[in-house]
């Protein structure tokens, strides 16, 4: 039941007419109730109809005019109107309301009801393109009234009655029959008898017409068709009302009164309305149904009042028999006999007995029928109607009346035969006499053998009725027709059956000549179908001879033996007479032998044989391979005969048919070959009696022989073999003149070029080409060489890639036809051309899919062939209309899609394959757009299509058994199309076809477009308003999009077109504006997340998967534009476990997992974690193949062989290609063995195929699954990192992402998930917990801090929920085995993220803490974060061996970035190990070693990476991982000496890396910097490989207490070995930040490594020794000239140089300037103290490191310094030196001991803070000059918490370097002082008998330090300048600053007093008098 595809349009539209919109509602629910079955349809059904109950009372009474309501629309141009659904009044233009006028009086209807009428118009204008609202008006009324009707008719068929049942639910039914039982007690039979009377189609055009109310061909089409719709409809209700329950008396008599006035169509026949009625009419008179013996077969017999009411039988009666003659007698008769049938059936039943007056008056009706014709007007009254077929229940009810009449009236049948046999005689007496036969003759028994004939030829529903006219009297070997009869076997067969079966013989007894022909036809007409043509073949048989050797016939003349032996007498009689070759006979052919009536006997004969072979094979074979009658020989034979074209086209129809069996075609094609039979010399014939039968004959004998089988070796021996000759003829012969041909009946152009386009279609359709096809063959015929033939398909697409004729006229044609269709007219042929047109469109989407390969093999051939691809082709000028217009009218195909869905179909898949192409997009735009009209049609095409409401998926391509299915599947399929052609465009670069179709901007810039609704602002209706009201279509209700479960697949790709739209820069902007203002869209469907298709799975997640990702942007968008209230809004949606109002325990069930998280409220499952459930993450693997005959490892191989990457991006399995190797392999086999073993292994072919499709099904349905949850990741990614933070509260935000992780491990732990999935939630897991440890981090910062910290947790999130996710983590860790180190990465990562939550954040350092005793430290309660940490180590602990093992060994080899992420893990679980498992576990197992020797390999690496352009930085990476972990092992001490034991430094030394220093940046060539700054200079490389080094040798020297000689002397070795690099980077030139860290590395190794002791006691070689002391010495001098530089005057410049160079962060960067240069101090004089303790325990014996004077630094210039550093340095640096370093060190104390001060205060006071200062602490941390703007408050007060304490820290670590520095240069002072003023004995001669002076000089000259700082002579003077010098120096002020030092910072430390006392002995000494 179709009704016209007007949309659901919003309900303001739906009510704004109310003789439209509320019919269209009615509808829509008595369609969902009765043919949809949708649930809740009942209750909305019962709703509807009680509104609707006057509409149905009257039925289409209109609502009438009246002058208040002409008055009130009157002024609704002033004043204003108010209309129904519409708030306020309106003030409605002039022209409106005089069209309203106009539309009451056309209609008749009330003012305002055509008012609203218009305004519907107007609002539905939209979905017609190219009409005035008017005229939508008028077609909204015509759907209004066919709403009404197909309602009343719905529900009429859905009541309970005789003849067929819907199957719906008793409620249902009971509602239905209650109220259609209601309409019809008040008199519905007369008001629809009247509307049929009344509404006729050419009136109302007439009306239409007068009153401009028709517009274009289109219009008049759908105005009639709508009104035709109605009638039918109308008529429709009374025959389902009679079907199912009789008619009261009146309303029979009404009915029987309404048919004698009919009258018939210009051909004979009744119209479908008239026949509808009088089908109700012959139900009325129905009693067969009694027969079937029903089990409520007495409740219908109490409802029938044929026999409980005796006034109804009197009254048809009476009215029947007595009545005056009808228009139609004989449709009367007709009547009359159906009465009679009736009133004899009843005469047969037990209630009978009271009727008997009437009931012995039925063989008087049946007499009075048969006068009438009866059976004549059946065959061309009734069986002439086009609409008979179509209706199962009419075919059925005359079945019934055929087969009573021969049944209960056998004595008439009999009478019939005698007057036929009587009416014989006479004809032949009469032409024995040779007069006239007598015109009195009746033909009764002819028409019924021909009405029988006629009826059971046509079976569209495939019931084969004429299965009750055989009886099988023999046992047939044909299992299938075993007991045909209620399914009993062999039982004996009812009466009916047998009387019928009866007739059909006896007719044929001694049959006489003038019923020969009808009963040959009766034949063929209950031949019909594959039992009974098996029956008629077997009636055939038998009434044949005895095979005798006579050939004279005696058996009957209907039989085979009978028919083949005329035809063999007919063929020999004509060879004699056959002329020789040359002479011209074929103008006027001579009929030789054969009358008129013989030939139509032969004809007759050669269809009804056609019938029989066609249904059955065994037919079939049977008569073929008969060894005396051999018909496809004799036919042949005839065929060469001079014969009439009529009769060679009915033997060329009847060989084709018995070449469908694929044995026969084969030698059938031979005997072509052999008997030359080519229909060439008939063209002439044919065209001059412009009649072409043998034509279209020989093109279907052609067709069916190419699909049986088309030999290769065609015509061998002959000729060149091939089909060559035969294409050609039909080319050039047929198809390229069929245009310009007369033709006599205009139908048969088209049924020509049908015919001969059907069997090119089927030849390219087979065609595939081979690389053999482009090489020139020759064969060898009778001795010479020749080439041979290509297979047709191969000269087909040859054809088709040319500019060839066939080309043109295949492009003509369609042309023509979309004119044709066009003018929506009928004309003789159109079918046919629509089949034609069908034809070439399949053919050009068939080369447009070939034409690849074919062009490829053709390149590689190199054949000299030309071919042009067909999409360029296309674009080429058509010769008609002058213009480049082939593809546009194959676009406008789409516009006819509701009468040619095929066509639309084709052309949308021609479409497709064209838009692959970039180059041709832009050209189509154009010739799309380039004429308006045709653009608006292409448009409305397109829209057409896509809205097409009769589409149905899920149907599969073998079910096109109805045609309804078929269609509904075709129509489905385009939208698929059209779809795929939409998602191809749009990623094609602009303008393309999509963006045109979809409503964009093509000549504009896109990103300008304004997307609207259709129809406002006069935008027409696009394809993306087609795709949202797809997927908007039952959005609204609770069971969500009905399209996703519908049409799951349609629904996929309509939300991926969305997304990509969304997706694409230019369209995204007004897509999303549009689908976020006008649509609501992704809320609405976002709401109904997720999607659970059981059937089809893989479609939901699609679907959702697309859906999800346009929500993700939807996301980022709306953040990025600050439109908070959307983003909160979908937030809410996706994230909310509260459920919304009014829904509060809807999902009881789903709390179950409430239990295992910690919350108590009714809750419902979260949006997201509900989408999360949809995805199954096990997969069904198939077995493995079970194979008998094949080798499985080969099949596997072919099966590889056939995979290819399909659109979607899966590797799938091409299964036809498999299909064919595996046959062709089957095929190949030989000898007997094989042939009986071929079922087997086809079967085994088939179970490998079955396995193949499975294992394509697995793999898109794990691609979907894939697909689902990467774009779930990236919705849940987006959710958290692009929406503003503060839109979800910290709180809510970490038990979200608890429940995330939880549920996520909880499906990827579960035994059967599939790995394949385990990436992408390795992934998710890894964000998830890094934004939990931002969170918690996050939230802790902004002060909850742990100390009021909630009881049960950490911060909001509970620590029994960490300890969840942390056991969770480690097992998805193990669980991932060997394999998938990669996606241990994730994991590892999101180890790292779980653990840095317990790590304690940094504190400032306020230099109190130490003021605090150790007591007190040790019973201080353990805070949150230890706590945490102590448990986390448990849970890892409890994990054993098998996690370390798992953890190691990623971390010594596999990919990089697993390496790096597992030494990460490694080194901070070592840091929180406190027992020291896991370190014993590291160096035990020999990972340690192992990680330690690789450092040698790591070596070369590292060396590359030097070079001015490194290849990648991965080793760097790696080799910084190590070094951190290998110093992370040397901070214990045990870990420490476990590394020398390995061999560390040894390895280190081996390290040629180290050696490979590179030019300092200034000498490189400017351009070779990367310019994105990513990868460092190869200096700052240099820096990344040495510091790491330095820092571990660090810190094992700090470690090694016990075995600190050990490890100093490996180290000082390898400073030794590495001396040249290592003294020069103390030389260094530039300090820059990076040689400052160095030195401060450097210096604090050598401090603790280059002392004299170190080398005692060691094994060193005797002969090395010196050569070692001298390099110990060097490293002492240069260190002392280092300090020289420090601390002198180039300290300021390097501080001012430090700010020039990094002018983004001067701040930061000063501090760490500060800090490094403070390091190298502290470690230089540490160096010297050292050198001084350990030289002498007394001062007098101690050497001298400054030389006594006082000169300071100070006073030298800068420049100088650099222009000579050697001459100046090489001099012993004084002691001026050190007491400058001490003056300024107090001086730095003082400076940083405020600033730490001031930064403490700032910190405590940080919310008073004003907003300036706060930007410009939070600046040190945010790059970029606008970046601090953009950040929110609560942000920048945490950046600026987090730089106070960055500084704080900062200065305290500068003021314990200070207060060092202060604290060595005091005691180096105090010592040298000693030394000097005390035991120094000057070299003054006059003093050289003083007993110390020689000890001292010897001490000088022997001692390598002394002599190496080149303290040559020290005079009395010298002594005396350095008291008076250092007195001026350390004077009273310094020293009042040095004690305050000690009060501000010492004595909080231990070394209290230290200072004071040295203060107090220096300034002894000096105070001393001079000696």
């Amino acid at each position: 039941i179709r009704s016209y595809n007007f949309q659901n349009v919003a309900l303001l539209a739906r009510h704004i007419s109310s003789l439209w919109g509320p019919l269209k509602e009615l509808w829509d629910t008595v369609e969902g109730a009765v043919w949809r079955r949708q649930p809740e349809s009942v209750h909305l059904l019962d709703l509807q109809l009680k509104k609707h109950k006057p509409n149905f009372l009257s039925l289409y009474k209109n609502p009438p005019k009246s002058a208040e309501q002409r008055e009130k629309v009157r002024k609704a141009s002033t004043e204003g109107i108010a209309i129904q659904g519409q708030q306020g009044s309106r003030l409605l233009p002039e022209q409106l309301l005089t069209e309203a006028f106009i539309l009451s009086d056309l209609f008749d209807i009330g003012e305002l009801a055509a008012l609203e009428l218009l305004l519907a118009g107007e609002n539905q204008q939209p979905h017609f393109p190219g009409l005035s609202r008017g005229l939508v008006a008028v077609l909204l009324y015509w759907d209004g009234k066919l709403c009404v009707a197909n309602s009343l008719r719905s529900l009429i068929q859905s009541r309970h009655g005789k003849t067929f049942t819907l199957e719906l639910s008793g409620e249902l039914v009971a509602l239905t029959t209650r109220f259609t039982d209601e309409l019809m007690s008040q008199g519905l039979t007369r008001r629809l008898l009247t509307l049929v009377s009344e509404i006729n189609v050419t009136r109302e055009f007439e009306r239409l017409q007068k009153e401009r109310g028709l517009g274009n061909e289109k219009h008049r089409k759908e105005v009639s068709d709508l009104i035709k719709e109605c009638r039918q409809a109308l008529a429709d209700c009374l025959f389902a009302w009679t079907c199912q329950s009789p008619l009261g008396k009146d309303d029979t008599l009404a009915l029987v009164a309404h048919l004698e006035t009919v009258t018939v169509e210009a051909d004979g026949s009744l119209d479908s309305v008239n026949l509808a009625l009088v089908m109700a009419l012959l139900y009325c008179l129905d009693v067969s149904f009694l027969e079937q013996g029903t089990e409520d077969r007495e409740d219908l017999l109490q409802a029938l009042p044929l026999l409980t009411e005796k006034q109804y039988v009197s009254a048809v009666h009476s009215r029947l028999v007595d009545g005056r003659p009808w228009k139609l007698p004989g449709l009367q008769a007709v009547c009359r006999l159906a009465w009679a049938l009736a009133l004899h059936a009843l005469s047969q039943l037990p209630q009978g007995s009271a009727l008997a007056e009437f009931t012995e008056a039925d063989e008087a009706l049946a007499d009075q029928a048969l006068l009438g014709g009866v059976f004549l007007f059946m065959t061309e009254g009734m069986l002439g109607c086009e609409g008979f077929t179509h209706d199962e229940f009419y075919t059925r009810r005359l079945h019934s009346l055929i087969t009573d009449f021969l049944a209960l009236m056998p004595m008439k049948v009999k009478q019939l035969r005698n007057r036929a046999d009587e009416d014989a005689r006479l004809v032949h007496m009469s032409l024995q006499m040779g007069s006239e036969p007598p015109s009195s003759l009746r033909k009764d028994l002819d028409h019924l053998m021909i009405l029988i004939g006629e009826f059971y030829s046509k079976d569209l529903f495939g019931l084969e009725l004429a299965l009750e006219f055989w009886c099988h009297t023999e046992s047939l070997q044909h299992t299938s027709l075993q007991g045909s009869y209620l399914g009993m076997a062999m039982q004996r067969p009812p009466h009916k059956q047998v009387v019928l079966s009866k007739f059909v013989r006896q007719m044929g007894d001694l049959l006489p000549p003038t019923l020969y022909i009808p009963y040959l036809r009766m034949l063929k007409g209950l031949a019909n179908g594959p039992q009974c043509a098996h029956y008629c073949f077997s009636l055939l048989k038998t009434n044949g001879a005895p095979h005798g050797d006579n050939m004279q016939v005696t058996g009957s003349p209907v039989s085979w033996e009978h028919f083949f032996h005329s035809l063999m007498l007919y063929h020999e009689n004509l060879r004699r007479d056959l002329p020789n070759a040359d002479a011209t006979h074929y103008r006027l052919p001579p009929i030789r032998g054969i009358t008129q009536r013989e030939l139509d006997g032969l004809t007759s004969f050669l269809q009804l044989l056609c019938t029989i072979i066609t249904w059955s094979e065994n037919a079939r074979l049977a008569l073929c391979e008969h060894p005396q009658w051999t018909p496809a020989v004799v036919m042949l034979g005839l065929l060469q005969c001079s014969v009439q074209p009529v009769l060679k086209g009915e033997l060329l129809l009847c060989l084709a048919a018995f070449g469908k069996s694929p044995e026969i075609a084969a030698s059938l094609w031979q005997s072509l070959e052999y008997t030359q039979v080519s229909p060439v010399e008939l063209n002439e014939i044919e065209s001059s009696c412009e009649e072409y039968p043998l034509t279209r004959a020989f093109c279907q004998l052609i067709s069916t022989l190419v699909e049986s089988a088309l030999p290769v070796n065609l015509g061998a021996g002959l000729r060149a073999p091939g089909f060559q000759p035969y294409l050609t003829f039909l080319r050039d012969a047929v198809f390229l003149p069929f245009p310009t041909r007369a033709y006599r009946r205009a139908a048969e152009k088209w049924e020509v070029a049908d015919a001969v386009l059907e069997v090119f279609h089927k030849l390219l359709r087979d065609y595939e080409p081979q690389p053999s096809d482009f090489v020139q063959e020759t064969v060898e015929l009778q001795g010479e060489q020749v080439l041979a033939h290509k297979p047709p398909g191969h000269s087909l697409m040859f054809h088709l890639l040319n500019d060839s004729p066939t080309l043109t006229l295949c492009l003509s044609l369609l042309e023509e036809g979309v004119r044709q269709l066009d003018t929506y007219s009928l004309f003789p042929g159109k079918k046919q051309l629509e089949s034609a047109v069908l034809h070439c469109l399949c053919l050009l989407d068939l080369a447009l899919q070939k034409e690849v390969v074919f062009m490829d093999l053709l390149r590689e051939s190199q054949a000299s062939l030309i071919v042009s691809p067909l999409e360029q082709l296309l674009q080429g000028v058509s010769a008609q209309s002058r213009r480049a217009d082939h593809i546009v009218n194959i676009a406008r195909y789409l516009y006819h899609s509701s009468s040619n869905p095929e066509a639309a179909f084709q052309s949308a898949k021609i479409l497709q394959r064209i838009a692959r192409y970039p180059n041709i997009q832009n050209r189509l735009v154009g010739d799309f757009t380039h004429d308006q009209t045709v653009s608006d049609k292409l448009m409305a095409g397109f829209v057409e299509c896509l809205d097409n409401e009769g589409a149905e998926e899920g149907l599969e391509k073998g079910d096109d058994s109805e045609p309804a299915k078929k269609e509904a599947r075709i129509r489905h399929e385009t939208q698929i199309h059209i779809l795929n052609l939409l998602i191809t465009s749009l990623e094609l670069k602009t303008p393309n076809l999509a963006l045109y179709l979809l409503g964009y901007e093509v000549k504009k810039p896109i990103n300008s477009t304004n997307l609207q609704d259709a129809g406002v602002l006069g935008c027409p209706r696009s394809c993306l308003h087609a795709i949202l009201s797809l997927l908007q279509r039952g959005s609204e209700r609770r069971s969500g999009p009905v399209l996703t479960s519908q049409a799951p697949h349609l629904a996929e790709l309509c939300y991926q077109v969305i997304y990509q739209l969304c997706v694409c820069s230019d369209t995204s902007g007004p897509t999303m504006r549009y689908l976020r203002t006008s649509q609501d869209f992704l809320f609405t469907h976002l709401q109904h997340l997720p999607f659970i298709l059981p059937g089809d799975e893989i479609s939901a997640l699609s679907q959702m998967s697309w859906l999800m990702k346009t929500a993700a942007i939807e996301l980022r968008v709306t953040s990025l534009n600050r439109q908070r209230s959307h983003t909160q809004r979908l937030l809410n949606l996706l994230l909310d476990d509260q459920p919304p109002d009014g829904e509060t325990g809807m999902e009881e069930s789903r709390s179950v997992s409430g239990f295992l998280h910690f919350d108590t409220v009714s809750k419902v499952r979260r949006k997201l974690l509900s989408v999360l459930d949809a995805i199954n993450f096990s997969q069904d693997v198939p077995e493995l193949l079970q194979l008998d005959f094949f080798e499985r490892t080969q099949i596997e191989q072919v099966i590889a062989n056939c995979e290819h990457v399909n659109e979607h991006g899966h590797t799938v399995c091409n299964v036809k290609l498999l299909h064919r190797v595996l046959v062709a392999e089957v095929n190949a086999l030989q000898g007997m063995a094989a042939i009986g073993q071929r079922p087997l292994l086809m079967e085994e072919v088939n179970s490998i195929l079955q396995q193949v499709v499975e294992r394509n099904r697995v793999r898109r349905s794990l691609s979907a699954k894939r697909h689902a949850l990467q774009s779930w990741r990236g919705l849940v990614e987006t959710l958290l990192t692009a929406c503003p933070a503060d839109l979800i509260p910290a709180d809510d935000r970490q038990i979200i992402i608890r429940d995330l992780l939880l549920d996520l491990h909880d499906k990827v732990l579960s035994e059967d998930s599939a790995g394949e999935l385990m990436p992408i939630v390795a992934g998710a897991v890894f964000t998830l917990t890094a934004h939990l440890s931002q969170s918690v981090l996050s939230e802790q910062q902004q002060g909850a801090g742990l100390e009021g910290g909630s009881s049960s947790g950490f911060a909001s999130i509970a620590n029994s929920a960490l300890h969840l996710i942390l056991r969770k983590l480690l097992d998805f860790i193990l669980c991932t085995g060997g394999g998938f180190q990669r996606l241990r990465a994730h994991l590892y990562g999101a180890l790292l993220y779980y653990l840095q939550i317990a790590q304690k954040p940094e504190e400032p350092d306020t230099l109190q803490q130490a003021g605090k005793s150790m007591w007190e430290r040790l019973t201080a309660p353990e805070d949150g974060f230890s706590k945490l940490q102590r448990e986390n180590l448990a849970i890892i602990e409890s994990y054993g061996t098998a996690l370390m093992e798992v953890v190691c060994r990623d971390a010594c080899d596999g990919h990089e970035i697993g390496r790096m992420l597992a030494l990460a893990v490694l080194d901070r679980i070592l840091s929180i190990d406190r027992q020291s498992q896991w370190l014993l576990y590291v160096c035990n197992s020999g990972y340690l070693r192992v990680l330690v020797e690789s450092l040698r390999q790591d070596d070369t690496a590292l060396q590359t990476l030097l070079s001015p352009q490194p290849p990648l930085l991965k080793p760097l990476y790696i080799y910084e991982s190590k070094m951190a972990l290998l110093t992370r092992v040397a901070k214990t001490g045990q870990g420490a000496v476990e590394l020398l034991r390995c061999g560390l430094v040894a390895q280190l030394v081996e390290c040629q890396v180290f050696d490979m220093v590179p030019d300092s940046d200034s000498h490189r060539v400017f351009g070779q910097r990367d310019p994105s700054g990513f990868i460092p200079s190869p200096l700052d490389r240099y820096r990344q490989i040495l510091l790491p080094a330095l820092r571990l040798f660090q810190v094992i020297l700090t470690s090694t207490t016990t075995h600190h000689q050990q490890g100093a002397t490996q180290v000082l070795q390898w400073l030794i070995v590495h001396a040249d690099t290592i003294q020069g980077l103390l030389r260094c030139q530039e300090l820059s930040m990076g040689a400052l860290q160095e030195l401060s590395l450097l210096t604090g190794i050598i401090s603790k490594t280059a002392l004299p002791g170190a080398l005692e006691g060691q094994d060193v070689n005797s002969a090395a020794l010196p050569e070692f002391q001298g390099h110990i010495s060097r490293f002492q001098r240069q260190c002392l000239s280092l300090l020289g530089r420090l601390a002198g005057s180039e300290r300021e410049r390097l501080l001012k140089q430090a700010e020039i160079a990094a002018p983004g962060d001067p701040a930061e960067r000063r501090e760490e300037m500060e800090v490094a240069m403070q390091q190298v101090c502290a470690n230089i004089m540490e160096y010297c103290q050292t050198l001084l303790l350990q030289s002498s325990a007394q001062a007098q014996f101690s050497i001298c490191l400054f030389s006594p004077s006082v000169n300071e630094p100070a006073s030298r210039d800068g420049h100088t310094d650099l222009a000579l550093p050697s001459a100046l340095y090489s001099r012993v640096p004084s002691l001026g030196l050190v007491l400058f370093l001490l003056k300024n060190s107090a001086a730095d104390f003082f400076r940083f001991h405020q600033s730490h001060r001031q930064a403490l205060g700032k910190l405590q006071s940080l919310e008073q803070l004003p907003p300036e200062e706060l930007k410009e602490l939070c600046a040190a941390l945010v790059s970029g000059t606008g970046g601090v703007e953009k950040i929110s408050s609560v942000q920048r007060s945490l950046l600026a918490k987090r730089r106070l304490v960055q500084l704080i820290n900062n200065r305290a670590k500068l003021l314990a370097l200070c207060s060092y520095v202060i604290e060595t240069c005091l005691f180096v002072m105090w010592r040298h002082l000693e030394y000097y003023l005390l035991y120094c004995t000057p070299t003054d001669p006059k003093d050289s008998l003083m007993p110390g002076a020689s000890a001292y000089r010897s001490r000088l000259t022997d001692d390598s330090f002394g002599r190496a700082l080149g303290l040559s002579r020290v005079s009395q003077q010298d002594l005396e300048q350095l008291q008076s010098d250092m007195g001026a120096g350390f004077g009273e002020a310094l020293q009042r600053k040095l004690l305050e030092v000690e009060g501000l910072y010492s004595q909080v430390r231990s070394r209290y007093t230290f200072i004071q006392a040295l203060v107090r002995r220096i300034r002894g000494l000096l105070r001393q008098p001079k000696s």
